[in-house]
């Protein structure tokens, strides 16, 4: 998880400069997704109280490897992503593994891996472009709005692995706990 925040972090400086995209979308959005697709495979294996656990270590390696590895203290905008960065993901997170477990029994296994996703992606990109960039030169709006598109367009899509590996920690989780 901490991985995927550090590299999520380094890869939305840069503009998807192809096909006029450099004002709407960052590289960021492509590997973001995948923090949402391990909270959801956590929270529908092993609960809501383990996934919050992941969350907050994800936080604390994800921050501190952001702020160690990638933050220039004297550049205020890398702090910026720093900062916007930690707090949308906790708060993205958190409220991702309550949509989860709101429709964790629903008969449509897809419902709850993809509304959580779709919301806590909503909750998470405008939180952290507005800290990040609010005030800056960086057109974020336009950037905000181009990332929430992939981010949905990849939650679909990260469905496809959520029900393929599900069975997988299940299968690990039962024979462990056995």
């Amino acid at each position: 998880m901490g991985v995927v925040v550090l590299v999520s972090n380094f890869l939305v400086q840069f503009p998807v400069n192809y096909l006029g995209l450099s004002e709407i979308l960052t590289y960021g959005a492509f590997s973001y997704p995948v923090a949402f697709l391990i909270t959801d495979l956590a929270n529908r294996s092993y609960g809501k109280i383990k996934a919050r656990n992941i969350v907050f270590f994800g936080f604390i390696i994800g921050v501190a490897f952001t702020l160690f590895v990638s933050t220039n203290f004297e550049d205020m905008i890398s702090i910026r992503i720093a900062i916007g960065s930690g707090t949308a993901f906790l708060v993205a997170q958190l409220i991702d593994i309550n949509v989860f477990d709101k429709f964790r029994d629903n008969l449509r296994w897809y419902l709850a891996p993809l509304a959580s996703s779709v919301i806590g992606s909503t909750i998470d990109t405008f939180l952290f472009f507005s800290i990040s960039f609010y005030g800056t030169s960086v057109p974020w709006v336009s950037l905000s709005f181009g990332d929430l598109a992939v981010k949905l367009f990849v939650a679909l899509v990260m469905l496809i692995p959520f029900r393929l590996l599900l069975n997988t920690f299940r299968e690990d989780y039962l024979y462990k706990n056995l």
